[in-house]
């Protein structure tokens, strides 16, 4: 099976701390729409397989209007093939969800929304620069609940002057209305933006690794006491509502992103990536060109890219899977670098899949990097 990623390169501002690829002017917002459908069109052959997700990100698709998302849906069936039921998924901030926006949507075949909550504080979403307030989010929660069955909000912990007690509060919120989905990201320090420039300059403290630790372990015991399962580091669905498009990127099916700066995949040793500008993209599919760069992975970058994501997911990492995929030399080098974190009590063998406990999950990116391949090609 397949995925389809849009990005929709448009904000009404700017996050502090988001490095994505976005645009706070919509003066090109028609032409990339029209780009967005060319490409669409003419990369369908390179999807093999039936769709079993669409996912509209960006930027902020909820500023695609009824109109313009019917198109494009519209456009998907008609040149690519779309299981019966598939996910698909619109990001929507809190501002841009009114009820009538939110019906149409439903009944265009958006069947799961993703809500950028990120906190029910307002001095948070003031430092993020949010567009939207906390009774926004509490507003738009009760009204996508009417709705829509499948829905996931998203969190930032570890933001600067906070609590773990504050934490709990924010956690006490979101779960009064039980959504079926919650993903949860330690607030990150990206390069050239408004917050690395105030951390920078001092003008922002910082939660120390400790402190974000206790939010994030208070985060996963909370959740799976509430029946959520923690199947990815920082996702958390109730069963039958794990994420589709994103479970099929970390168990390393093919998907195929639309759009400027998107990242496409072919499930085997080929990536590509759009232009990450929005000029550039609208006049390369104007001449009917795609804007793309390619690249080709050697074993070495695919192991290395299925340890990472493989240990932040409930999957782990099969030793035999690496076997057959890679050869014996990576499964005897997995259990060889495994050893020391075995045991420290950071990984464990549970048969011949290689998990990291509970306790040594807020660590999992630094474990994976301890059994990276880094010389054989």
């Amino acid at each position: 099976m397949a995925s389809l990623y849009l990005h929709f390169p448009f904000c009404k501002q700017a996050c502090h701390y988001c490095n994505f690829h976005f645009s706070t002017g919509l003066k090109n917002k028609t032409a990339l729409i029209s780009a967005l459908k060319k490409e669409l069109v003419l990369r369908k052959s390179e999807v093999k397989t039936p769709l079993q997700s669409i996912y509209f990100g960006g930027g902020s698709p909820s500023l695609l209007s009824l109109s313009e998302l019917e198109e494009i849906i519209g456009l998907i069936y008609i040149h690519y093939r779309v299981l019966d039921g598939a996910e698909c998924t619109l990001e929507l901030n809190p501002d841009d969800g009114h009820p009538e926006y939110l019906k149409g949507v439903y009944n265009l075949g958006i069947n799961r929304l993703s809500i950028g909550v990120q906190s029910f504080l307002d001095r948070d979403l003031k430092l993020m620069n949010r567009a939207h307030g906390a009774t926004d989010s509490l507003r738009i929660l009760d009204e996508v609940s009417k709705i829509f069955d499948n829905y996931s909000v998203d969190l930032i912990y570890g933001m600067p002057g906070s609590s773990l007690v504050e934490w709990q509060k924010t956690l006490d919120r979101v779960l009064a209305f039980q959504p079926p989905h919650i993903s949860a990201y330690a607030l990150t320090v990206e390069p050239k933006t408004v917050l690395h420039r105030w951390v920078q300059t001092d003008q922002i403290q910082l939660l120390d690794d400790e402190q974000v630790q206790q939010q994030y372990d208070h985060l996963v015991q909370r959740l799976e006491s509430e029946g959520y399962h923690n199947y990815e580091f920082s996702n958390f669905g109730k069963q039958g509502f794990y994420a589709v498009n994103n479970s099929n990127y970390w168990k390393g099916l093919p998907y195929i992103g639309i759009g400027p700066s998107a990242h496409s995949y072919d499930g085997a040793s080929q990536r590509s990536w759009n232009v990450a500008n929005n000029a550039k993209y609208i006049q390369a599919l104007e001449k009917n060109r795609l804007p793309l760069e390619k690249e080709t992975l050697t074993p070495k970058d695919r192991y290395n890219e299925y340890i990472m994501i493989g240990l932040r997911t409930e999957w782990g990492v099969s030793k035999g899977f690496i076997e057959t995929q890679f050869g014996p030399i990576y499964a005897r080098y997995l259990e060889e670098q495994a050893e020391k974190q075995i045991a420290a009590n950071y990984l464990y063998w549970d048969g011949d899949i290689l998990r990291i406990p509970v306790k040594a999950r807020f660590l999992s990116d630094g474990i994976a990097a301890e059994l990276f391949m880094l010389h054989l090609a």
